[in-house]
């Protein structure tokens, strides 16, 4: 038992439950948790400690169909037809058979049921197969084998190697040297590489057999369940001791045992409590532009309804009362009824009747077209990424066409820009710069590292004089430099087939622990409390006192070493910033170092920084005692632990810096420049400091040497012009702040036309603190406010807003924009910015954990499958293997999404108008009756038989131009970022198109039907002959006018034509055939009519006739429309291919100027390490070698006379 972990307790019986800390699980104690119940519904309860059984499915069988009746009447559609139905079935107001409504609306509700049911078929044997999952309980003095289902908080688990983890565990201890546990985390967070958990010392000590595990009656106080994967705070209370607890000794449901044979667990969270099910809540579901649109379309097409039905009965009420007189024979049920009263009911039969002008499928074969789009982007080879087995994948398949509408791009630096992939290029010890000696010439000289057995061949360095240093021992500097790289880190090694196999929290602490291993200094393996390295074949073993681990805040790790002599040394590494203000006064290298920095940022690389400093063991005593107590605590042990960090790690000495390589990913400056020419801005938002942000720029062209640079005094100079030149006014707008740029004392300094923003975190921080503040707190302070100024709450709000709009206009309006030391936190807050001031949609891109909560705020999220795991790919909603297919998602399928999408709903909207509107015009020849001018049954398979397949593959197949000309003419994707093609005013024209069109397919037929008979002497004006043509000319009429939206012709497309027009003729025979006319005479009564009509030349010539009046002037438009609006509308001429900007990748003035700002290349939002786990016990399976012991492969490669053996001990 080591001393940081226990502490002793004389209260330890009357531990305090804070507010926060209020779950007491007692272990092989299940009676007490079945018997403690809380209140969460005025006067009832319900169990604290819920059961290990999940349930993910939405029905069973008896909720099914009422639940999910009401959730798809919860759309307004369906909801207006259920109303339309309701109607139908009322006598007196009844215009149509309630089945010609019914049966539509069936076969729509139908569809969605059974997607449903197969969804939720799915979760069903998911829970199933979950639930029913075996694991071995300890019962009585055995384990027994049970379902997951059963386990209840406080039951002993019995884990093996290769099983899942059925709920949150206390690990107790394993199999394992010290009880070292591996786990897989893929199924919580992505990442296959092995994280370690380690049990107590006390625990692995005293309880590991049958027997100890029986009696094991522990009392574990810790944290209420939360969704927080990464943090764990608790205090196991057992025989009269507290021991504090963290995530270290926690296994969480959904990891995976690795690696070790079998370990012991009590559980503490089951059921719903886990922290993988309380971050599987509610997600955010996303709407495109376009969908929005279109349901404001609807409620439009709602109000139309209204009033045409209101207009049609206020005309029936007057002709009732003008003429029903005279024609007595006409309304013989409602002769004794007021004209207002039979207007009433004229109003709900047109409703009725013109139902369809609001299309029931237009939502299903919407969400059709979504899932059919996804299919393409899946299966696009040119987005497969064949190294690593990748292709493009949509994970939210509803946001197709907002692919095609992006303004601003907002990407992540590292891994997503560049490889993150690190390599050790250079570094500078004692001032002094290596790795400089030709770099990537194909002549230089690598460094000859075979003399070295555990090397790593894909390492090159390019400076021998570095390892002719090494050996010749002149410069105990760069003993120090390789020797920090060897211990001061929290990298796990593990012996595979005579190699070590480095594992590490980030790439760049195994690229660093790489090269010490390459040129001579083997990080060998570690302990609790030991690390065993191998300095040039000498095998030393050093104490570990501790292990001042990284993390976002801290920007640097440090570890406390005791050597065979007693000497305490602290050996610290991390960003510039925090280890220059920690250096000690007059530090030598100082001013050097910086220059190499500067040097190393220049060349793009991310540096670190190495420094050390003696400690005298009396006040490492002290400082460990304040240490150990800090670290039980359950109240703000991070502060506190932070302060004694903070207070130890000062007076360093510099040693030097790294210099590590991120190079960029295939293609990206050719992405970035193609993106900018469609007119999107990329915004970079990054953990990285200034000057490795900003090379990067130049070097994906992001940048360029004719954009000058508008850093944050600028930034704030050019803000106080703006308030100075009238800006803060109520009303302001962005005319208002434009305004203020052009008559400005110093248009200059506003001017942003060729200016890049270059800003930092902490500056960011000034414009959104509105955005911070919750809002219960703001609710709070603006009682108090208003109570003593009602004006101030205004005054305000209105401050803030105004200084947030200016610096997203400021921003905006900039060519590029580059925010480096960013948190995630603040990297979500700018797209909350630029989504609150603009309306433009928004597209972030990210490759690990830190960039999920900017994929979340962004209108979409894309997360690239790269080094850092594949959380960010779980949290997006399209995922692709490498930035530069980015290029292709938005230029080709999402412009092409948008353009089907926008053609299918215009077409849609069209054809629903042509057919609903010839009923209006038939109501001023009928009196008003309501009646209907078509046949009920050509009403019901119009919406589903006759025009639906065209419009559904002109929604998925039609393309203006190729793939390839898409990209390479980026200028047409403007038409989307415009919204061009389906906006209010398209929907009127579209209006008044439908409304054009009907009016000729009603009107032509009923001219030419005006006391005609056919050659034959048969009657052909009649009303079912009348119905039957017209029926007939808008059903040829809209497939015609599909042709001609139809811009890419294919055998489906075609084929489609032809099988609407064939259905209807089929469809019209058969409803008309005189077998379904004396099975059903009152529903099928309009026996013989197109056999009748069809024979007639006439009939024939009027069809043709409507159908050519149609479609000329259509056409005619459609042609001019093309040759006068082709360029104001985005569409690019070949001449655009050969026009490129011209570029500069020249970078190195950029720093000629003397930069005072210090560097690091820390990445800001790194994860901590695993500094914790080393500490709390070993973290290496293998015992460590005797001290003393020589490391033969090592030695064998090593001459005579370097292999002496220096035994060293604490």
């Amino acid at each position: 038992m080591t001393t940081s972990e226990c502490s002793n307790s004389n209260n330890f019986e009357t531990l305090q439950l804070t507010k926060d800390h209020t779950w007491e699980v007692r272990a092989n104690n299940r009676r007490y948790h079945t018997q403690i119940k809380e209140r969460f519904f005025l006067c009832f309860k319900k169990r604290k400690y819920a059961g290990n059984e999940i349930k993910t499915s939405k029905y069973n069988i008896i909720t099914f169909l009422p639940r999910n009746l009401f959730e798809q009447f919860q759309r307004i559609a369906n909801f207006y037809y259920l109303l339309i139905c309701i109607l139908q079935a009322i006598p007196a107001i009844s215009t149509l058979p309630w089945y010609t409504t019914m049966i539509p609306l069936t076969f729509v509700l139908g569809i969605t049921a059974v997607k449903d049911i197969f969804d939720d078929i799915a979760r069903h044997k998911s829970d199933k197969e979950i639930n029913n999952r075996p694991c071995d309980v300890l019962v009585g003095k055995s384990f027994t084998t049970s379902k997951w289902k059963e386990l209840q908080v406080g039951d002993v688990v019995c884990l093996r190697k290769d099983d899942f983890v059925p709920a949150d565990l206390f690990l107790l201890s394993s199999s394992e040297p010290n009880s070292l546990c591996y786990v897989e985390t893929a199924e919580i967070d992505g990442e296959t590489n092995l994280k370690y958990r380690q049990a107590l010392s006390v625990t692995h000590n005293e309880v590991n057999t049958m027997d100890q595990l029986a009696q094991f009656d522990g009392r574990i106080i810790c944290e209420k369940p939360n969704c927080d994967l990464h943090s764990f705070t608790g205090t196991l209370i057992w025989k009269r001791e507290e021991f504090s607890l963290d995530n270290g000794q926690i296994l969480l449901r959904g990891c995976r045992i690795r690696n070790t044979e079998k370990c012991y667990g009590v559980v503490l969270f089951a059921g719903v409590d886990t922290k993988i099910m309380k971050n599987s809540g509610r997600y955010v579901l996303k709407k495109t532009r376009v969908e929005r649109l279109m349901n404001r379309v609807v409620l439009l097409v709602l109000l139309i309804l209204a009033v045409l039905s209101f207009c049609l009965a206020v005309g029936g009420a007057i002709w009732n009362e003008k003429f029903g007189k005279k024609a007595p024979y006409l309304n013989i049920d409602s002769k004794h009824f007021s004209p207002g009263y039979q207007g009433f009911l004229s109003f709900w039969g047109y409703v009725i009747i013109l139902n369809s002008i609001l299309p029931m499928s237009l939502y299903v074969i919407f969400e059709l077209l979504h899932v059919v789009q996804s299919f393409f982007i899946n299966w696009d080879l040119k987005m497969y990424c064949a190294e690593r087995d990748s292709p493009a994948n949509v994970r939210t398949t509803t946001l197709n066409e907002e692919l095609g509408q992006i303004k601003y791009i907002f990407s992540d630096k590292t891994g997503t820009l560049t490889q993150n992939v690190m390599t050790f290029k250079k570094c500078s010890i004692g001032g002094r710069i290596y790795g400089n000696q030709f770099d990537g010439v194909k002549n230089a000289k690598v460094v000859d590292f075979s003399w070295n057995a555990f090397a790593d061949e894909k390492l090159k360095f390019y400076d021998c004089s570095l390892l002719e240093r090494i050996h010749s021992g002149d410069d105990p500097g760069v003993h120090e430099f390789f020797k920090l790289l060897a211990v001061c880190h929290t990298v796990m090694v593990e012996a595979k087939d005579g190699q070590l196999t480095y594992q590490a929290a980030s790439p760049d602490e195994e690229a660093l622990v790489t090269a010490a291993r390459n040129f001579g200094y083997v990080f060998l393996s570690r302990t609790q409390d030991t690390i065993t390295v191998s300095e040039l074949g000498v095998q030393r073993t050093y104490t570990v006192l501790a292990i001042l681990d990284f993390s976002s805040c801290r920007k640097r790790m440090s570890v406390i070493l005791e050597d065979s002599e007693g000497k305490i040394r602290l050996y610290s590494k991390g960003a510039d910033a925090v280890i220059y203000q920690r250096l000690c006064p007059n530090c030598p290298h100082k001013e050097s170092t910086q220059t190499a920095l500067d040097y190393f940022a220049a060349e793009t690389l991310r540096t670190l920084c190495l420094a050390y400093k003696e400690v005298e063991e009396n006040y490492f005593k002290d400082w460990n005692q304040r240490h150990h107590k800090a670290s039980v605590v359950l109240q703000n042990r991070g502060r506190l632990l932070d302060e004694l960090y903070e207070e130890i790690e000062r007076d360093l000495v510099l040693i030097g810096a790294t210099a590590i390589e991120d190079k960029l990913q295939d293609g990206v400056p050719e992405t970035i420049q193609n993106l900018k020419k469609a007119d999107i801005k990329i915004w970079v938002l990054t953990g990285d400091k200034k000057e490795t942000a900003i090379n990067i720029g130049y070097s994906c062209k992001l940048l360029t040497d004719r954009m000058e640079l508008f850093d944050g005094h600028d930034i704030s100079k050019a803000l106080e012009k703006l308030q100075k030149s009238n800006y803060m006014h109520k009303d302001n707008n962005i005319e208002t702040i434009s305004g203020a740029i052009s008559n400005s004392e110093q248009p200059d300094l506003l001017s942003c036309d060729n200016k890049a923003l270059i800003i930092t975190g902490s500056f960011l921080n000034k414009f959104t603190t509105g955005l911070k503040e919750s809002k219960q707190k703001r609710r709070s302070y603006w009682k108090l406010r208003t109570a003593v100024n009602p004006t101030s709450r205004e005054d305000v709000d209105y401050e803030e807003e105004a200084h947030e709009r200016a610096f997203v206009e400021l921003a905006c309006r900039c060519k590029s924009v580059i925010c480096c030391r960013v948190t995630p936190k603040q990297k979500a807050m700018v797209v909350q910015l630029v989504k609150k001031y603009k309306s433009a949609t928004t597209l972030a891109i990210g490759d690990g954990a830190n960039d999920v909560n900017m994929l979340k705020t962004a209108h979409i999220g894309v997360g690239i499958s790269g080094q850092e795991g594949m959380q960010a790919v779980l949290s997006s909603d399209y995922s692709i293997a490498q930035f530069r297919y980015l290029e292709r998602l938005l230029l080709v399928h999402g412009r092409w999404s948008y353009l089907r999408i926008c053609k299918f709903l215009r077409y849609f909207l069209y054809k629903t108008f042509a057919f609903s509107f010839v009923q209006v015009w038939f109501s001023f020849f009928c009196g008003f009756s309501g009646q209907s001018v078509f046949e009920q049954w050509c009403i019901s398979f119009y919406k589903i038989a006759y025009s639906w397949l065209p419009v559904l593959l002109l929604g998925a197949l039609d393309q203006d131009i190729s793939d390839d000309l898409s990209v390479k003419c980026p200028k047409r994707y403007k038409i989307g970022q415009r919204n061009e093609l389906f906006n209010y005013r398209i929907f009127l024209i579209t209006l008044f198109h439908g409304l054009l069109s009907s009016i000729v397919i009603f009107f032509i037929p009923y001219g030419a039907f005006l006391g005609i008979a056919g050659k034959d002497g048969k009657v052909v004006s009649d009303y079912q002959s009348l119905s039957t043509t017209v029926g007939t000319a808008v059903v040829l009429s809209v497939n015609v006018e599909v042709m001609l939206e139809i811009s890419y012709w294919t055998v489906p497309s075609a084929f489609s034509i032809i099988i609407s027009i064939a259905l209807y003729f089929c469809i019209t025979f058969l409803t008309q055939s005189e077998f379904l006319t004396q099975m059903k005479p009152d529903e099928f009564q309009f026996y013989g009519a197109a056999l009748n009509i069809f024979k007639q030349p006439y009939i024939w010539l009027t069809i043709l006739l409507t159908v050519a009046v149609n479609f000329i002037p259509s056409a005619t438009i459609r042609l001019i429309w093309r040759i006068f609006r082709s360029k104001t509308a985005g569409r690019a001429t070949y001449e655009d291919l050969n026009k490129g900007q011209p570029t500069s990748n020249n970078k190195a003035t950029l720093f000629r100027r003397g930069s005072t700002q210090r560097r690091s290349a820390y990445a800001f939002s790194q994860d901590k390490g695993y500094a914790d786990l080393i500490t709390s016990g070993a973290s290496i399976r293998k015992k460590r070698p005797a001290s003393g012991t020589k490391t033969n492969t090592f030695s064998e490669s090593m001459p005579e006379g370097e292999t002496n053996v220096v035994q060293e001990r604490f």
